[in-house]
């Protein structure tokens, strides 16, 4: 019988076989010849993620063993679509994707023993949420790019400080939760008091720095959160309504989110403004048809060399691999999306404590709902907010956050394995 670990170990090679192959086809579509130099990325791949293998056999030999090839499965098929838009961002992404792992190892090596003791600690990790929000308003440090203060930029060096606070408020929620989720089931409204402060700080500095995105994510992992740990409907429908009439008020009142409704309802009325990139990532994906055109044979620019879809490898990355995929191809990544997911809930529920539990479930559920938010905006099912999609898109914060979000669901599967 294969062990837990040795399956991981087969998953990986499977994955770095795939991004080979899946490399190659674009080097070959790019160069119109092969060379060895295509297969190297497979072998780099493989020799990362080998890597964080060795640390999980050191640290959480009992864990999940299809997490991390899921993860290195997305994470090298954002990188190669990458490759195939932008050689200099693959580079820089490629690196960005050593230092997650490099954080995950780290991650796993310091909270090996027992991951438990970041409850002791929640309030911290709640107002260091707070801080790490605010700081892009800060002046002389804080960035906006398009509309929205998310960046902290000092020097060269850049960040989203927003990615890392959500790992940290969901530590703050699991911790407070747990500890009051009787008599907060029990509708005790002083018990909320803390609760309510932490999250709509949060809350009010994502409106502030306009990153809606984040606050729609946010209130859903709270929300999500509130009822793993009560059960109560009651909580759910009051939430829901909450964010029906608080998105009714900030419909009138700010201009933004006027505009991403407007353009969401009907893209083609205002395509030659706001609407330009999702009418034209529509098309993209229309383009894709059922098999795809095949990897690095998409057209993401014009005859002068201009992208036909701005900010192609960060927010429409998604369109541009159901264009060279097609139906079957993306319908394979949200396939592994949904598996990472059912993993994720299946440690949750295996959890024996209630602290393990909730932050197994709210990881998850983060991680699904993000996936969600970006996936839906650009098929049009709900309005395009600026989030990254998960492993696959370009951009070095929400790739390590991603990794220390997964290093957390191993730490909870090894003990709920280890103790079964």
């Amino acid at each position: 019988m294969i062990s837990t670990r040795n399956r991981e170990l087969l998953n990986l090679v499977v994955v770095a076989i795939l991004i080979g192959i899946g490399f190659t086809s674009v080097y070959v579509a790019q160069k119109a010849v092969f060379d060895s130099k295509s297969l190297s990325y497979g072998v780099f791949f493989l020799a990362v993620f080998i890597a964080a293998h060795l640390v999980n056999r050191f640290t959480v030999p009992w864990a999940d063993p299809y997490l991390l090839p899921m993860a290195g499965l997305l994470a090298a098929l954002g990188f190669t679509e990458i490759y195939r838009l932008d050689q200099h961002d693959a580079g820089r992404q490629g690196l960005w994707i050593v230092l997650g792992v490099l954080v995950y190892g780290v991650t796993l090596i310091t909270l090996r023993r027992d991951y438990r003791v970041l409850e002791s600690y929640k309030y911290l990790f709640g107002l260091g949420a707070i801080l790490l929000l605010v700081l892009p308003a800060v002046p002389g440090i804080g960035a906006t790019v398009n509309g929205a203060r998310l960046w902290v930029r000092i020097g060269s060096f850049q960040f989203q400080p927003g990615e890392l606070a959500k790992i940290f408020l969901i530590v703050f929620l699991a911790g407070y939760l747990r500890e009051k989720r009787e008599v907060l089931a029990q509708g005790r409204l002083k018990d909320f008091g803390p609760l309510l402060v932490i999250w709509g700080g949060a809350m009010l500095v994502l409106v502030q720095t306009n990153d809606l995105g984040s606050a729609l994510l946010y209130f859903g992992v709270f929300l999500a959160i509130v009822y793993a740990a009560t059960a109560r409907v009651l909580y759910a429908a009051i939430g829901t309504a909450l964010f029906v009439a608080g998105a009714a008020v900030a419909y009138t009142q700010i201009p933004r989110i006027q505009d991403r409704v407007g353009v969401w309802l009907d893209p083609w009325r205002v395509a030659q403004d706001e609407g330009y990139q999702i009418v034209q990532s529509t098309y993209s994906i229309g383009e894709g048809g059922f098999g795809g055109t095949g990897l690095g044979k998409g057209a993401f620019t014009t005859p002068e060399g201009n992208p036909i879809i701005p900010y192609l490898n960060t927010d429409f990355i998604f369109s541009a691999l159901a264009q060279e995929l097609g139906l079957i191809g993306t319908a394979g990544l949200i396939l592994v999306y949904m598996l990472f997911t059912l993993r994720g809930f299946r440690i949750a529920l295996l959890a024996d404590d209630g602290f393990s539990k909730l932050l197994a479930a709210g990881l998850t559920f983060a991680f699904a709902l993000q996936t969600f938010i970006i996936v839906g905006g650009v098929l049009r099912v709900i309005p395009l907010t600026g989030i990254t999609l998960p492993f696959v898109s370009y951009g070095g914060s929400s790739v390590v956050s991603n990794f220390v979000l997964l290093a957390g669901l191993l730490l909870v599967s090894n003990r709920a394995n280890a103790r079964s």
